[in-house]
């Protein structure tokens, strides 16, 4: 009979919901992944969550549920207002999963979750100061200073992907025009596919790509694309000086990029870095490191998640 303890790990994205069984050294018993838009309610993804047979098999070893979501309350245990969900309103998921499961629960934001994760398993374990921004069908970060992480007064501390970059830029489905997520993400980049005007778009590979994603732009881009790595250079160029201008806030020693996007890998980082480089007050400069999550083989999210379970129960 198995008697290690685990902890349930779940991530919430706009497009998929993983969970996963972890232990306490980071070992990944089981995890799986579904399109989130399967669930119509939020009782329907508990279900199935509980009913999994790998969860049923192990309910007993299970110490408690760690969840990241988009607009997590770590405070109050809901998720509220997310714009890439298609649940509506304030959402009391903490209280339904213990209702559901009979054990201890967190939530948080799910980009902070991914910050616990690459502190414990990752490639921050080395730093004090970082900040995770999490590359999805949203833009999310979490913000680490002194070793904790920030959560701000009312629990929304970390909602980088809806700072506006643009004055009067795209429309964002939190209702306002400009954020950093409707340029640098996955949707972002698809986004601009549509709205950048080019002499290289006619003959790009693109056109003939349906339908088209993120991945197959930064792909087409590593294969000599032009107008593909017009995109992906204009996806830098924003991101790069977004994150110049964050060092003002949070004066961290490295970002650390996770998700879709920043698994295209050095290529990006580099042009990244470039950008933050030339757009960062002089103190920064030369300071500030971005590096690729070491958990893209796995998932930060998951692990984050699981490892806010056992950093509560010591």
């Amino acid at each position: 009979m198995n008697s290690k303890k685990y902890a349930l790990g779940i991530d919430i994205g706009g497009t998929n919901i993983a969970f996963g069984l972890v232990d306490k050294e980071g070992i990944v018993l089981f995890e799986k992944s579904v399109p989130t838009k399967s669930f119509g309610t939020p009782q329907d993804f508990i279900e199935y969550i509980f009913i999994e047979p790998t969860i049923q098999e192990n309910l007993n070893n299970i110490k408690g549920i760690g969840i990241g979501a988009p607009n997590g309350n770590h405070f109050n245990g809901t998720i509220d207002y997310a714009p890439n969900l298609l649940w509506k309103g304030c959402i009391p998921l903490r209280a339904m999963f213990v209702e559901k499961f009979k054990l201890t629960t967190i939530l948080t934001n799910d980009a902070n979750a991914a910050a616990v994760g690459e502190k414990l398993f990752g490639c921050a374990k080395d730093l004090k100061n970082f900040v995770t921004i999490t590359l999805g069908t949203g833009l999310g970060s979490g913000v680490v200073i002194n070793d904790t992480i920030v959560y701000g007064e009312h629990g929304y501390a970390g909602e980088f992907g809806h700072i506006r970059v643009i004055p009067n830029g795209r429309l964002c489905k939190c209702g306002r025009l400009g954020c950093l997520e409707t340029y640098a993400s996955s949707t972002g980049v698809v986004r601009s596919y549509d709205e950048l005007s080019s002499t290289n778009k006619a003959n790009s590979s693109l056109n003939k790509i349906n339908p088209l994603t993120a991945e197959e732009i930064f792909s087409s881009a590593e294969k000599g694309d032009v107008f593909a790595n017009e995109i992906v250079d204009y996806t830098a160029q924003i991101l790069g000086q977004s994150l110049a201008d964050f060092c003002a806030f949070s004066d961290p020693k490295a970002y650390i990029l996770f998700g879709g996007i920043a698994q295209n890998g050095e290529n990006f980082r580099k042009k990244v870095r470039d950008v933050m480089e030339k757009n960062l007050l002089r103190i920064f400069q030369g300071k500030v490191e971005i590096r690729i999550s070491a958990l893209h083989d796995k998932n930060a999210a998951i692990l984050g998640n699981a490892a806010s379970v056992f950093l509560l129960n010591k």
